[in-house]
Order: C-alpha cells, then structure tokens, then sequence
C-alpha cells in the first residue's frame, strides 16, 4: 500500500515540483495539492493523506497554524514542514503544533522521498542544521534562572536544562531533539522534574516555577 501524499504550498509551481518529484517513487502517491492550511484541511475531508508536506508562510492559514489544526483533528497525520525559512521561532512553533520534522527546500529529491518515508514510520525529521536552531535556543536562557531553579528543587544538571526549556515553552520533541536525547529519555526526565516540583502536569510545572522566580 503506497504512502498517501498531501502538498500544501500556495506556489503552484512549486507544489507541482515537489509532486514530480515524489512521484518517482512506487512507495508515495501524491492525493491532493492544496493552496494553503483551509484549503488543506477542507480537501482532507475527502480523502485524508498519511503525510502532510506544508509549507510555513501561506495565505488565509499559515503553516504553524495548519499544523495544530490537522493534528487536532486527524491526529495520526504526519506533518512534515518544508519551507525555505529557517527561523528558531518558526520551527520551534511548528514542532510544539505537532509537526513531526521541519526541512528546507534546498533539500534534495531522493533525501526528500526518504524524509517522507521516514516521517510515516513514525521518525522525527531534523537535519543537522536545524537540529542546531533549536539547540542555540534553548541556550538562549539566564544562567541566573537555571541557578535558582537547581537550588529551589534541587535539579541535576539535565533536569534544570530541561525544566528552563520547559518554562520557555517547550515540547517534548524540540526538547528531546535539542539536547540529543530520545523522546522516552526526555519524558522520565520531565517526570523526574514534575516529582521534585509537586506537580502532575506541565500547566501546573510551569506555574510552580514562574512562582519561584518572581520572588
């Protein structure tokens, strides 16, 4: 059974290239080109796709968007963002909406089909480059809030790192994906951190934390 396809760009000629593409392989079959995240979700209430390739900056729906939308309506779709945009904030607001990778378009068309391929298996998609957007990101915190966190709850190292990135807004995936560690790995570690705070939900975490650094 083929991987069904869906193309979300509000550049023709770009999305009948990147179908061209995909095209070329037996395991993808492209089912619908939409023109931006409304016209995506309204044609996926006739047919809905495995993997999503969306683009960020669109008319009427954007990207990031988009994303939260699909996700929370089909959450078992893959959404894979393809753009030419490399902004920390665009990858990181589309990674927390639920996107499973972010890729530029310089991509190459065999390393495209693989990324796809990938994504419906269930893998996370981040070439090196961004990969290395949300890693200088998350270093973008104050060495004086990690240094309180650690010493009101007494945090390891990782878990301080990893409770400053959930303060900031952070998901488990960009989390996992900045500080190279699997999704599972990530997830005790915020459970660990929940454990030291009193807390059950990020919500709550997150609340604890702002309540401490305000003092």
């Amino acid at each position: 059974m083929k991987i069904k396809v869906m193309i979300v760009d509000d550049q023709p000629i770009l999305s009948e290239g990147i179908k061209s593409v995909l095209s070329t392989s037996d395991a993808l079959e492209v089912i619908g080109v939409a023109e931006d995240g409304r016209d995506a979700l309204d044609k996926m209430e006739n047919n809905v796709p495995d993997v999503v390739l969306l683009d960020i900056r669109m008319p009427n729906m954007n990207g990031v968007v988009a994303t939260g939308e699909i996700k929370k309506k089909y959450p078992s779709v893959k959404v894979l963002i393809l753009t030419t945009f490399d902004d920390s904030d665009y990858i990181l607001s589309a990674l927390n909406n639920g996107a499973c990778g972010y890729l530029l378009k310089d991509i190459g068309g065999a390393a495209l089909i693989d990324a796809v391929k990938n994504a419906y298996a269930g893998d996370t998609i981040l070439p090196a480059k961004i990969a290395k957007k949300i890693s200088d990101a998350a270093k973008n915190v104050s060495a004086d809030r990690e240094l309180r966190l650690k010493k009101a709850f007494g945090f390891s190292e990782r878990e301080t790192e990893i409770a400053v990135m959930l303060y900031e807004g952070f998901n488990n995936r960009p989390i996992a994906s900045a500080l190279n560690l699997s999704e599972g790995t990530s997830r005790n570690y915020i459970s660990a951190i929940y454990v030291k705070l009193g807390c059950d939900n990020r919500a709550d975490a997150i609340r604890k934390m702002k309540e401490t650094l305000s003092v």
